[in-house]
């Protein structure tokens, strides 16, 4: 099923609160990440999955490089296109949008390829005008209405939306000067913070001036982490009223990256925007966020607020605190997006209650309270003499079994066979099924619990 087919169908979509434009195998793409971890771009499978995730997950629109880019991008491009109309009678359609420059070969390539619509950009900025495009305001003035008024006639039913280039080095007076002329032949108008500049106060002025001149014309924002601001920034221009936003999973991208999608989900969440949220999967949140991290060969950052990170815990005060009572030092409902397990990472800043805790109910130790505060004593005196290859779980059990010869609960067969003992190397060989939300202990060195953040 192509655009052809129903070419009124974005005009007849009635648009959301919130629609997140995701742009994670566009801009995504350009993250040094993928150089860190020797694999330097997603295969066509990656795109496949990612794109499949995307769509469950409530996205309504998908940028992509144009085909100009790359032979592979373009072949890549098909395989995409066939597994969003398998998702069509389950989720909707939802629209591939091409990045493209204002420039007729990238249009053309584009429209060819059969996407909905065009982020057509070009750098405004006195730096960009001076080092990139090389052109004047007159010039790409006359070359973006020349160009864009022809498409809004002979593709009527294409998306069009037009950005001047670092827009926040852009003199507002610059910006108006372009924008006026090829407002009436867009669907929306970009302000993409493309070198990270803004902030929220500069970013609240320049919407509610363009709100002010275009009040007819819907915005798009896009905003890179140069100085840490771009979830700020996104969460501002939210607030003022602006309905399409760019996002990355796990917010990657050329440099420090941009807004990470499910960061933003989970702050309108947390603030009551719920209406914000029609149409998307929250507790997909965590497993689109393993998945991409898995496609760049990392682990999903502890900077992104739908981790297992943000339910690990390693000093002792915090450990005893939390198999009371979890919330004491996790605030946020992480089960609604997803997280549905926590980690507490034994090592020399662990608690006496932790080590009774690890070794009574996660290993099956018969010992009490004043053992445990022996053992805890021995184990912080030689836990920073550890090897590399050793981990603190597998001194911990060493000194209980070897040391304190302490008996283990035999349990019956049935019983042993549904439950874990976590996350040290001998209990990840044992294969078997854990049982959802247990408290866990782990420790850092070992793969099954790194993989699991």
């Amino acid at each position: 099923m192509d655009a052809a087919e129903n070419p009124d169908r974005y005009h007849l979509y009635q648009p959301r609160p919130l629609e997140i434009i995701d742009t994670t195998l566009r801009e995504g793409q350009q993250t040094s990440l993928l150089h860190d971890h020797h694999k330097y771009f997603f295969t066509v499978r990656d795109k496949v999955e990612l794109v499949r995730a995307l769509i469950l997950y409530g996205v309504k629109f998908i940028e992509l490089f144009s085909p100009v880019v790359s032979t592979q991008e373009g072949e890549d491009l098909k395989a995409i296109q066939q597994a969003r109309d398998e998702l069509v009678i389950q989720k909707g359609y939802t629209f591939l949008l091409a990045h493209v420059r204002l420039h007729p070969d990238d249009i053309e390539a584009a429209i060819r390829a059969g996407f909905d619509g065009l982020n057509i950009y070009i750098g405004t900025s006195p730096q960009m005008r001076a080092f990139s495009t090389g052109k004047d305001l007159d010039d790409i003035v006359k070359q973006a209405r020349k160009l864009l008024e022809n498409l809004h006639k002979n593709h009527p039913h294409l998306i069009l939306r037009f950005s001047g280039e670092d827009t926040f080095r852009t003199r507002l007076e610059d910006q108006f000067y372009v924008y006026d002329k090829v407002v009436p032949y867009v669907d929306r108008l970009g302000l993409p913070d493309t070198v990270g500049v803004a902030t929220p106060a500069s970013v609240g002025q320049r919407i509610q001036a363009l709100r002010e001149r275009y009040p007819k014309t819907d915005l798009e924002i896009h905003f890179h982490d140069d100085r840490g601001f771009a979830l700020a920034n996104t969460l501002e221009a939210v607030r003022r009223g602006v309905r399409y936003v760019n996002t990355t999973l796990l917010g990657i991208g050329d440099r420090s990256g941009i807004t990470s999608m499910t960061a933003l989900i989970f702050n309108l969440y947390l603030d009551q925007q719920y209406d914000l949220l029609e149409g998307y999967n929250l507790r997909g949140s965590y497993p689109i966020n393993v998945l991409a991290a898995d496609k760049l060969r990392t682990l999903v950052s502890s900077k992104e607020p739908i981790s297992l990170t943000n339910r690990t815990h390693t000093a002792g005060v915090h450990q005893g605190a939390i198999l009371n009572d979890a919330a004491t030092y996790e605030a946020h409902p992480l089960e609604v997006f997803g997280v549905s397990e926590r980690d507490i990472l034994l090592g020399p800043l662990s608690g006496w209650n932790t080590i009774h805790y690890f070794l009574k109910e996660i290993n099956y130790f018969q010992l009490d309270e004043s053992t445990a505060r022996d053992i805890t004593t021995r184990f912080k005196e030689r836990v920073y003499q550890i090897d590399a290859d050793q981990s603190p779980a597998q001194l911990l059990l060493s000194i209980a079994t070897d040391e304190y010869n302490l008996p283990k609960l035999v349990l019956p067969e049935s019983t042993r066979n549904r439950i874990v003992q976590r996350l040290d190397e001998d209990s990840s060989k044992a294969g078997r099924v854990e049982p959802k939300n247990i408290k866990k202990t782990s420790d850092p060195k070992s793969p099954k619990g790194e993989s699991a953040k």
